[in-house]
């Protein structure tokens, strides 16, 4: 009952911190405390039901734990060799693989622990776990709300809508990637266009992206041709070409934005695996948006998952490692005890 109580409570925290601002990482955090303690709650009172029920679960949890790392260590493996054959060998491509052979690692010490019955080895997966516990929650509660998060409605009341670059292929020509979320841009455009009334102007597209070393032109310009190209109207398009980064994507957007129509408020689009991080980003650089994501390749998103996921982590780097630090120390103090 008591599990029921917090996880009410936690929940009812998800919800206050959505209608505050949908681009808190908190709001991650609290739905999946208020997941978790719901399903203890629901682990505790298994005794109470029928026959056969709580056998079934249980059989199915083991089965879980027991097979579960090593399934999905072996679908990162295979991901990871994908990427790397479709995309080249670059450190973020190799996301997935390094993930899946991290798991493959600890299950071999811990199994090396179980035989050789080493105190010490047993020391280091016991702490190694705790960490892991810790990642891997803060991972779950990132996917989960990211996946909430990019479903949300597109806001009605938005003037502008922002498409942030990304690399050009061959210095001059729009990538697939930035193609898709050009493409999902120009129908959120649309769709804030038909919306409107009368009385109030056309909805402004903003292309933002800088020139890079190995780039010809500033990226904002060819994603702004490639939609006149395909007839949106150039009197619509704004060129923010000073960026390198997000953040600056973001920053130098929000000056024009508020240069033309102050106080006005923008939809963000980029991928959508890159949705909720660039949502975080946007609230703190003071960007009064919503972000929604364009499609990417199935292949692409473990790894690209991870790379965002290490980013928030970071992000929030003086309270996760010191979380971390302690875990570690807490798995030290409770191994020199035994």
């Amino acid at each position: 009952m008591i599990a029921f109580v917090v996880a009410t409570v936690f929940l009812l925290l998800f919800g206050v911190g959505v209608l505050r601002d949908r681009r808190r990482f908190g709001n991650a955090v609290y739905l999946g405390l208020a997941v978790t303690f719901l399903g203890i709650g629901l682990l505790a009172g298994i005794e109470d039901a029928p026959p056969g029920v709580a056998e079934t679960v249980m059989v199915l949890l083991l089965l879980v734990v027991a097979l579960g790392p090593l399934v999905l260590a072996g679908l990162l493996c295979a991901n990871g060799v994908k990427m790397v054959r479709k995309e080249g060998r670059r450190p973020a491509n190799l996301l997935s693989l390094l993930a899946g052979l991290g798991i493959l690692g600890v299950m071999g010490l811990a199994a090396s622990a179980v035989v050789t019955r080493s105190v010490v080895l047993a020391l280091i997966v016991g702490t190694t776990l705790l960490v892991l516990g810790y990642v891997s929650f803060l991972f779950a509660c990132f996917v989960g709300y990211a996946f909430l998060y990019g479903r949300m409605r597109v806001r009605r009341d938005a003037d502008f809508v922002v498409v942030l670059g990304s690399g050009l292929i061959g210095g001059s020509r729009v990538s697939p990637l930035l193609a898709s979320r050009l493409d999902r841009g120009r129908q959120v455009y649309e769709l804030l266009a038909a919306r409107r009334g009368p009385d109030r102007p056309a909805p402004v597209l903003v292309t933002s992206g800088g020139q890079g070393p190995d780039e010809r032109l500033p990226e904002s310009h060819a994603m702004a041709d490639y939609l006149v190209e395909r007839g949106f109207p150039a009197d619509a398009v704004v060129r923010e070409d000073r960026s390198r980064t997000t953040e600056e994507n973001l920053l130098f957007s929000r000056e024009l934005m508020e240069r033309d129509r102050p106080g006005s408020a923008c939809v963000v689009v980029t991928n959508n695996f890159h949705a909720f991080r660039a949502a975080l980003m946007a609230r703190r650089a003071g960007v009064d948006g919503q972000v929604v994501g364009s499609p990417t390749a199935a292949y692409f998103w473990p790894s690209a998952t991870i790379r965002e996921f290490v980013a928030v982590f970071l992000q929030y780097k003086v309270v996760n490692l010191g979380i971390c630090l302690t875990l570690i120390a807490l798995g030290v103090v409770a191994g020199l005890a035994r």
